[in-house]
């Protein structure tokens, strides 16, 4: 069995896809909080997130003597990105049908949350998220920093300069773990989006959030773990993020495995 059969297994059953629905009206639950709100027992509940963790659509972290579920769309993306073409209409209607409605309803938290298995190394992956001429060609931006707790994160995109869109470095351990904070709105986003210089003033007003890389060995395979937080309530940013952060890591991926890029627009 491969690992889209993987999926489309975990997602035949509308136990396994009501455990998603719940981790998708409120992310990062414990098992006791899963059982609680669903009409499960505790060893079914156990079992069925045993099949989705195998397909890669929920994954877990330990938070003290908790470990929390959390949802991960990235092998939905993967699939729907690469794949689609090689699966009967029937599957493609359940698993249309299903990105629907994991990217229309908004999450009750506020957080972006991704996991993806990467065919490289800690090393290779940790040049690809810090140095410009790498995140030029998945990102379609350059960032530069010496990646120092401390340091601020320059950004360019185009032929212009180099940019301080105050930035900064946050934690570092490479290959293992890099955070940094988010740039506030700027003006080219209330350019792109139609947002009158009134409303961008209000939404600067916003908290920053933070972005955090987490790498992992994870067998032959490198795993990719992305928490974007810090979001006060379901923001501009944090919708613009949800969508771009997919297409980002998905072309990153498709960068490390094969050479190239994903096609753009």
């Amino acid at each position: 069995m491969t690992e889209f059969d993987a999926v489309f297994r975990a997602l035949a059953d509308p136990s396994r896809r009501r455990l998603l629905d719940s981790l998708r009206d409120r992310n990062g639950q414990s098992l006791s909080e899963l059982c609680a709100g669903l009409d499960m027992t505790r060893q079914a509940v156990t079992k069925h997130l045993a099949v989705l963790e195998a397909a890669g659509l929920v994954t877990t972290q330990r938070r003290g003597r908790e470990k929390l579920h959390y949802l991960n769309v990235a092998p939905i993306d993967y699939i729907s990105d690469r794949w689609i073409a090689e699966y009967s209409r029937e599957r493609l209607h359940a698993l249309a049908g299903l990105k629907r409605a994991l990217e229309g309803k908004p999450m009750s938290n506020p957080e972006f949350f991704y996991v993806t298995y990467i065919d490289t190394t800690p090393e290779q992956l940790w040049r690809a998220l810090t140095e410009p001429e790498f995140t030029k060609r998945y990102w379609g931006a350059e960032l530069k920093s010496d990646w120092q707790v401390g340091s601020p994160i320059l950004w360019r995109e185009g032929d212009g300069d180099f940019e301080d869109l105050d930035q900064v470095v946050l934690e570092s351990d490479p290959p293992r773990l890099l955070s940094y904070s988010w740039h506030n709105y700027q003006p080219m986003h209330a350019k792109y989006f139609g947002w009158s210089e009134e409303y961008l003033a209000q939404l600067r007003k916003e908290p920053r959030s933070k972005v955090t890389f987490t790498i992992e060995p994870e067998g032959k395979l490198v795993k990719l773990t992305v928490r974007h937080d810090g979001f006060d309530g379901e923001t501009e940013m944090l919708k613009a993020l949800r969508g771009g952060w997919p297409a980002i890591l998905s072309s990153l991926k498709t960068l490390l495995e094969t050479g190239k890029e994903l096609p753009s627009g």
